[in-house]
């Protein structure tokens, strides 16, 4: 399989770079030459909205090209950002949690359509997360389950930099808030769902997340600059730059500390455009998790998907198995034209296949749903008895694993 190289932008500066300035012809064959990246960081930080901002370019895991402009601390105090320093990534680390899960499914711990009270039964007790019986882990990845978001200034004190909040504290929150839709209805942006994805990673690893991060992502991937903060007052190593959000007064206030607890596995992890260029280097290369599992988190969720239709004078087939159009009197329908029972992928004996199985096996670690046993027959020359009547209890057959299709979460 060839190897795919893709070209990752780091950073808000670079991606206005890239809409914004041309690019030059390449200097050797196939190989880009990226604009002026010092300029277009020197023009960002013109902007008085802007304290200071750092962007690197890597083709094919090499850079290409970085800079930096402005300050470190608002007012020009600080001295420059180095090109490397550490940040906060926000919702990137959406990626790396879903990737983690997906692993887990691709070792067959967990199933795309695993139930969220199956997963983590206590929500469910204290109804913590409504429908929880109906939301699956492919919902949460998806951002399709409807559970709102606590990631809101009037649902959080941005300003508390010391307390300690777990990620049931966050669930709470959350459950404050009145749901707008039903799960699997359609897409709507919520930081919960990532944070349940994080409480399900240390429940069935039975580690924390941040060593899960390091034993599956950074350490293989040689990401030594990063790392996932899990307590109050660790924030960002080294020099860096400052953020800064405004209070209820308008007077900005310096975010450096801002509380870890908040983020946790929906965007709390920091790192530097060198790690996060490598991370997205080996997702897009599939060395992180095999192509029918990326792309459920790279493929839009089915509601923002563009609808096919079918060719002109042919109907949209049903689930179900569609039935052949009726044989004329004292005629044979013809053998292509008869209602099949085939599987798209056989079922494992002793079951027997009514109608085509599920498109994936990750949706399931349990058999089939369209799949049932044979019927009771009397064994005899050349019959094979069923399980009833050889006295077997039907206990059901994993299903085979294969892989299925998530989405990657923009940025918030």
């Amino acid at each position: 399989m060839r190897t795919e190289k893709t070209r990752n932008v780091i950073g808000l500066a670079c991606v206005l770079l890239v809409l914004g300035a041309p690019m030059p012809a390449a200097a050797d064959a196939g190989r880009p030459v990226p604009g002026d990246v010092q300029r277009a960081l020197t023009a960002l930080a013109a902007n008085p909205a802007v304290v200071g901002a750092i962007g690197e370019v890597y083709y094919d895991g090499k850079p290409v090209g970085k800079g930096s402009a402005g300050s470190r601390l608002l007012g020009g105090q600080g001295g420059k950002i180095p090109s490397g320093a550490r940040f906060r990534i926000g919702s990137q680390t959406k990626a790396m949690t879903a990737t983690v899960v997906l692993q887990l499914v691709k070792e067959n711990r967990l199933a795309l359509d695993d139930k969220l009270s199956d997963l983590l039964p206590e929500l469910a007790r204290q109804d913590l997360v409504e429908l929880a019986d109906e939301i699956t882990l492919h919902h949460l990845i998806k951002h399709t389950s409807g559970i709102p978001d606590y990631f809101q200034p009037h649902l959080l004190d941005f300003f508390d930099f010391t307390t300690r909040y777990s990620p049931i504290d966050l669930v709470k929150v959350s459950r404050g808030q009145s749901r707008q839709q039903k799960p699997g209805e359609r897409f709507a942006y919520s930081n919960t769902n990532y944070v349940l994805l994080g409480m399900i990673i240390e429940r069935l690893t039975g580690d924390t997340l941040a060593a899960e991060f390091d034993r599956r992502l950074f350490k293989p991937l040689k990401m030594s600059r990063t790392y996932l903060p899990t307590q109050p007052g660790q924030g960002i190593k080294g020099p860096h730059g400052h953020g800064y959000y405004p209070d209820a007064d308008g007077r900005l206030r310096d975010m450096d500390r801002f509380n870890p607890g908040y983020s946790f596995a929906a965007g709390g992890v920091i790192s530097t455009a060198r790690d996060i260029s490598t991370f997205h280097q080996a997702f897009r290369q599939d060395k992180l998790l095999p192509p029918e599992l990326r792309k459920v988190l790279t493929d839009p969720p089915p509601a923002l998907r563009p609808r096919r239709r079918p060719p002109s004078g042919c109907a949209a087939a049903t689930r179900s198995s569609a039935r052949a159009p009726a044989a004329r009197p004292g005629t044979t329908r013809p053998r292509s034209a008869r209602r099949t029972d085939a599987c798209s992928s056989p079922c494992p004996p002793p079951w027997r296949c009514r109608t085509p199985t599920p498109p994936s096996p990750h949706w399931s670690s349990r058999p089939p749903k369209r799949c049932s046993a044979p019927r009771n027959r009397r064994a005899g020359p050349g019959r094979t008895a069923s399980p009833a009547s050889r006295g077997v209890s039907r206990t059901k057959q994993p299903n085979v694993v294969q892989a299925y299709p998530p989405s990657l979460a923009q940025n918030s």
